[in-house]
């Protein structure tokens, strides 16, 4: 038997206008039996869970989201439209928009176009069309992004944006779905029902990322131990990731033998058979409050984006069978066999939404778009500072205060001078006194409190449900911080080494950090991520242990990086970072010096000049505030941070020993953003500049000191800088020879003489 002969229109290389003619001859063609024509409750075929009401607008939804799609490919090469990776042969995650709720908050996938059409009907006066036109267009007036990114998000509609191309979104969603039965534990009044579900689609390809990976054994890890975690992971599996192929049956093999994961299977391609399937997995999330992974059987038809030729490198015959599966078709079929259209009716439909796509796009070509730096990074660091001011010097309830503390006399202003890791226990004891909504967790906080006991006591004071370890995974950690953020509590996640935050990078530079600014600030995860870090451990770890990374931290767009270096600065950054959060919904990174949590001593041994008294609770930091010591010595001016402070405080005397000179050592305390405008002013009245900064040669600080330094027009004056080696940090006593010592900084002012 040959085969048919393929037509010579199906040769063409614009596959987007032969999946539309398709469609069109695909009706016009239909010779099937029609049913008699079902009642808008009964079923659209008989045996199908779907009612003809519903599938009618599934239908709707359905070609709403193709007509977006073979718009986009259109006008993108006049200019009008700039994204072109389509929903084609992903129609069928509108049934899961249809059978979830509009308050079930939604972490999508790029390929969501019918299931935002299908959503946007939970709420009346909503226009899908127009709003998605908006998005292609980067319009300013988009109100998902304001024209910053083309992403499916609505806050009225509890989808929020991302720019998530792989799983990266993947532990948010189940960190949110945590934080819907963390509320409940903690009393909090959270801004959706407590039977909410997340949902979180992604593709087959997406689902062996490490980020996936790491959510669905936290998911697992999370339902072995019967707590609940309502999420709903959706698996598009259309076969093929941008043009690498899965393999036949992975997706099944691999997730539907998992015990701890409820596995259930629906076909995206056929409403009439995949919405009772789709109900099944959606009623069992919301019944069970169990992880439930629904594999939903897609296609993607038209390639991976518009700039995705896939005639040039996938065989003509394996593409055209591809297209011969467009669930468009298979929905065709069903509306024409239910009697509910009409050949004639049906085209007109597809013709009409063609039209209102079109006309919308036209549309939103006409409106503004983001034409002034200020207004595209409006929202990307959003800082009120009498607002945070006020808020970080609010003092939390008196008598809590006192009952967490053990009586007045014991309230930690009263009491003597102490170290650091014992005013940063303090202080985040006041902050969990006045913050019911605080959460702490990560490896050993709890009941350990800490490999540093910085977080002694915690456990004891605000019980499991507040106070909490976690399991061995920093992007979980920050997963569950971002989830819990985004039902309005205010997460303080410990990341135990500042060499581990290396391993999560992303879900705080592609995910929390990014949300305000590609939500147009109507999203925001709030967080202070507690992270010990830097170097001069003495004795033990090596590089994990004695990380001075600090350019990993420096480069994430939006966040803040404070980093005291002694107790007292250490209680009024808290207070600020958490008002930081609270107010303009910052995510930060507190950033502890190890070495110094126990140091008492500065000069010698038994001088106890390294301790501090804790800050009354009213007081607070600026942000940007930085710490000067002699501020009228203006022979040599050291900018430094961190273990460089008291480094920098001892070679200063013995400087003024030899030289003479009078030493002004600047503590910045804040890496991100550096105060530029404080650093220039510093600089102005120094005759020599000397910078110690724990980084790396290539990447630390010190850069962005000397770039404030010479555009304030001070570059003339003498300076030396005293930094890292560009090594890892070796064990024991090596570890001293590739970071800066006392004898270092002295060396460097020799120079300067």
């Amino acid at each position: 038997m040959t085969a048919k002969p393929i037509p010579a229109r199906m040769k063409g290389l614009n596959r987007a206008e032969i999946c539309d003619q398709n469609f069109i001859e695909f009706v016009q063609e239909w010779d099937g039996a029609v049913d008699a024509r079902p009642a808008p409750g009964e079923a659209v075929l008989e045996g199908s869970a779907l009612d003809a009401a519903s599938f009618v607008e599934l239908l709707e939804s359905q070609l709403v989201s193709r007509h977006l799609d073979l718009m986009a490919r259109v006008l993108r090469v006049q200019n009008k439209v700039f994204y072109t990776i389509g929903s084609s042969g992903h129609e069928g995650n509108a049934m899961v928009a249809r059978l979830t709720r509009h308050t079930d908050p939604a972490f999508l996938h790029y390929r969501s176009g019918a299931f935002m059409a299908e959503r946007f009907r939970k709420l009346p006066g909503m226009d899908p069309i127009m709003d998605s036109a908006l998005s292609f267009a980067a319009s300013s007036e988009d109100p998902a992004s304001g024209g910053r990114h083309k992403v499916w998000g609505s806050k009225p509609l509890w989808v929020l944006p991302q720019t998530s191309t792989i799983a990266s979104h993947l532990p948010k969603a189940l960190g949110t779905a945590v934080a819907i039965e963390q509320a409940k534990r903690i009393g909090h009044a959270s801004p959706i029902p407590g039977d909410s579900i997340a949902i979180c689609s992604f593709g087959d390809a997406s689902s062996n990322h490490a980020t996936a990976q790491t959510a669905f054994n936290a998911a697992a890890w999370t339902s072995y131990q019967k707590l609940p975690a309502p999420v709903l992971f959706v698996c598009e599996d259309n076969g093929i990731g941008i043009s690498v192929k899965t393999p036949g049956g992975w997706i099944e093999r691999n997730f539907s033998r998992r015990d701890d994961l409820d596995y259930f299977y629906a076909d995206g391609l056929d409403l009439a058979e995949g919405y009772g399937q789709v109900q099944a997995a959606v009623e069992h999330c919301r019944r069970t409050r169990r992880p439930t992974f629904l594999h939903l059987r897609t296609t993607r038809i038209m390639g991976h984006a518009g700039t995705d030729f896939e005639i040039e490198w996938r065989p003509i015959e394996e593409l055209v069978a591809v297209e011969a599966g467009d669930p468009l078709l298979r929905s065709a079929s069903i509306a024409l066999q239910s009697g509910l259209y009409t050949k004639q009716d049906l085209l007109a439909l597809y013709e009409e939404i063609r039209g209102k796509c079109f006309a919308a796009a036209e549309a939103a070509d006409k409106t503004p778009k983001l034409t002034r730096l200020e207004d595209v990074v409006a929202p990307l660091a959003p800082y009120t500072p009498d607002a945070v001011s006020t808020e970080a010097s609010r003092v939390g309830d008196a008598e809590k205060r006192i009952a967490v503390f053990g009586s007045e006399e014991k309230l930690p202003e009263k009491l003597p001078p102490r170290h650091l890791a014992i005013q940063i226990n303090n202080a985040l004891h006041d902050l969990f006194c006045k913050y019911p909504e605080a959460l702490l967790f990560g490896e050993d906080v709890a009941q350990k409190g800490g490999v540093y006991t910085v977080t002694k006591g915690l456990h004891k004071a605000f019980k499991n449900s507040r106070v909490f370890n976690t399991l061995l995974d920093e992007t979980m950690i920050l997963g569950l911080a971002q989830g819990y953020a985004n039902l309005g509590m205010l997460p303080v996640p410990e990341i135990q080494y500042l060499a581990y935050f290396h391993n999560a990078c992303d879900q705080i530079r592609g995910e929390a950090a990014s949300l305000q600014f590609f939500s147009n600030n109507q999203y925001r995860n709030p967080m202070v991520v507690r992270m010990a870090g830097l170097g001069y451990q003495r004795g033990f770890g090596g590089h994990f242990h004695n990380d001075n990374s600090i350019t990993a931290l420096r480069d994430i767009p939006g966040l803040v990086v404070g980093c005291p270096s002694r107790g007292d600065d250490a209680a009024t950054m808290l207070r600020t970072l958490a008002a930081l959060a609270k107010v303009d919904g910052r995510v930060s990174i507190f950033l502890e010096p190890i070495a110094l949590y126990m140091t008492k001593d500065l000069y010698e041994a038994g001088d106890g000049a390294w301790l501090t008294t804790y800050p009354a609770p009213d007081q607070a930091m600026t942000l940007g505030e930085g710490r000067i010591y002699e501020e009228a010595a203006n022979d040599l001016v050291i900018f430094t941070y961190g273990n460089g402070v008291p480094m920098s405080l001892r070679a200063a005397r013995t400087i003024e020993k030899k030289r003479g000179w009078k030493v002004r050592v600047v503590d910045l305390r804040w890496l991100v953003p550096l105060n530029e405008a404080f650093i220039a002013e510093q600089a102005k009245s120094a005759e020599r500049i000397l910078i110690v900064d724990e980084g790396r040669h290539s990447a630390g600080v010190g850069e962005g000191i000397i770039t404030a330094i010479a555009e304030a027009g001070f570059a003339g004056r003498p300076f030396q800088r005293v930094v890292g080696v560009d090594t890892y940090t070796p064990l024991a006593g090596a570890a001293l020879l590739v970071l800066p010592g006392d004898d270092d900084i002295v060396a460097a002012a020799d120079k300067l003489a």
